[in-house]
């Protein structure tokens, strides 16, 4: 049997004749670059979100860029986030001019452990930006406490996590902006590079929607300088299509990890994820802990079953943050993720068959 990692294929199979409808009126239109079809997404998913702006961009990783930019991070500022990451959760605050402080993960979560947090404070930071990973949020009151106890600001990496809740309230929601990526892997995904910033700052709002078109609110009056970050109709067609289905897909999604932890408990050699308490987590990833985790992934390959790794190398170990000076040992947890985490496949349309398979040949390697 062979289990891709993801399968988009069988997604747009699902949902074609919504698809394909949505792509044909964008092209009948040719509303290729803002226009009806981008404005119809932002209110949709804002509606869906229950907040009042969505700000559309070129990519996750433009969004948390514009985020920083325009709440004034510069030289000089420090932003902490966490260890374990897609390079973009820091390589923007670099970008803005500010310098990135990490925070090592928690061993059960994989994502940033808050009890660290006050040992990372300065007198120089001036944000925080959260990420909820592989689908978890983080824990969110100790969170807001801190930022409001330091007076800095909280944005949220919610590149991972499309609808996922901590105490009921969605991520995304609790700080100042949020950022979202719709990279065509996501829970939420285009077919294309897509991104989107959430506030319900007015003012705010105005500012990320400014620079992320060139520094214009109306064409040709440009208040600022700004960049090109926009998403295009056929993009913002497709999300609009999709988001109908959107829970749906993350219900199936919990239902997967459930089927997962039934074949995989006994397997001493290995750790499931472990979901924080008043948590909805909606499984963008499905990360297990495994010894000999390389020889592990190259059986499974071999079994016609796809596995990726997120991430092999801890962000503060990169070559890119090398000025930073930190040695591996700075950052124990994350450093020993490295060799032991293994993302197995995730998607909806994953049958019980399928996962079933998948757990065999971990109990199989195993024994």
């Amino acid at each position: 049997m062979r289990v891709p990692f993801v399968d988009l294929s069988a997604q747009y199979n699902c949902i074609k004749a919504d698809i394909d409808k949505a792509i044909a009126s964008v092209i009948q239109d040719a509303a290729f670059i803002g226009g009806k079809y981008v404005k119809d997404f932002e209110l949709a998913f804002a509606h869906m979100y229950g907040v009042k702006h969505v700000i559309s961009c070129a990519n996750g990783t433009d969004s948390l860029y514009i985020i920083l930019k325009m709440l004034g991070v510069s030289g000089g500022d420090e932003v902490i986030t966490v260890a374990n990451s897609w390079i973009s959760s820091s390589e923007t605050i670099s970008q803005a001019g500010a310098r990135p402080v990490f925070v090592d993960v928690h061993p059960d979560y994989f994502s940033l452990d808050e009890a660290q947090l006050e040992s990372k404070i300065s007198p120089r930071t001036k944000a925080m930006v959260v990420v909820h990973l592989q689908g978890q949020m983080c824990d969110m009151d100790f969170i807001q406490s801190f930022c409001k106890k330091h007076n800095i600001y909280l944005i949220e990496d919610c590149a991972q996590s499309h609808f996922s809740e901590y105490k009921g309230k969605k991520a995304g929601t609790f700080g100042i902006a949020s950022s979202f990526s719709f990279y065509p892997g996501k829970n939420l995904g285009a077919y294309g590079d897509a991104g989107c910033i959430m506030t319900d700052d007015d003012l705010l709002s105005e500012k990320f929607t400014m620079y992320a078109r060139h520094g214009a609110l109306i064409k040709h009056q440009h208040q600022i300088e700004g960049i090109n970050s926009r998403m295009d109709g056929l993009q913002a067609a497709i999300l609009c299509a999709k988001l109908p289905y959107i829970h749906d897909w993350t219900n199936r999604r919990i239902e997967n990890a459930q089927y997962y932890n039934q074949q995989l408990l006994s397997v001493s050699n290995i750790q499931i994820p472990i979901v924080r308490a008043h948590t909805k987590h909606t499984f963008h990833l499905y990360v297990i802990k495994a010894e000999r985790r390389d020889q592990l992934a190259e059986f499974l390959k071999k079994e016609g079953i796809e596995t990726a790794i997120h991430y092999p190398t801890a962000l503060p170990n990169l070559k890119a943050y090398h000025y930073l000076g930190h040695p591996p040992q700075d950052f124990p947890i994350a450093t020993s993720l490295q060799d032991k985490i293994l993302s197995l496949p995730m998607y909806p349309e994953l049958t019980e068959e399928m996962i079933a398979y998948v757990g065999n040949a971990i109990n199989r390697f195993y024994q």
